[in-house]
């Protein structure tokens, strides 16, 4: 082979890699931030899946309805670091404070009240952000 072939195929090849690594980049970054708004199933509850992972929740932003049950089951990948789930909101009758492994777990309740509240991960190791600081974040939007 020609070296002009050579190196026109070799950044044919690169440039297929980066318009790759650019739209994968792009469709995670979308979906992270995606929202997922609830539906009352046939028990008349409100299902929510949410993964946890190294620095993540996924979906970041739940919408649900004011005083209808919620089932909210919480997996995490697999990993070394240890995850937790914080989701107090009083106003709206909501009360989570759990270790999550790595069994899923459900978690049950009924917001009594619109509004937004914050639910994180409380876990902080010592001299590092915790990791609410990474971004281990989303919201739960109570709505009518």
């Amino acid at each position: 082979m020609k070296p002009q072939c050579f190196l026109f195929h070799r950044f044919l090849s690169l440039l297929l890699v980066l318009v790759i690594s650019f739209t994968a980049g792009r469709v995670a970054a979308q979906s992270e931030n995606e929202s997922y708004r609830t539906t009352i199933g046939s028990d008349g509850v409100q299902h929510v899946n949410i993964l946890a992972g190294d620095y993540f929740f996924r979906p970041r932003h739940i919408i649900v309805k004011v005083n209808t049950p919620v089932m909210l089951v919480v997996r995490v990948e697999q990993g070394v670091i240890p995850h937790g789930l914080m989701l107090k909101a009083p106003k709206a009758s909501i009360s989570i404070d759990e270790d999550l492994s790595r069994e899923s777990q459900t978690f049950t309740f009924t917001p009594t009240a619109r509004g937004k509240y914050a639910f994180y991960c409380p876990k902080k190791l010592i001299f590092f952000k915790s990791h609410r600081e990474h971004g281990m974040e989303g919201v739960l939007e109570v709505v009518e």
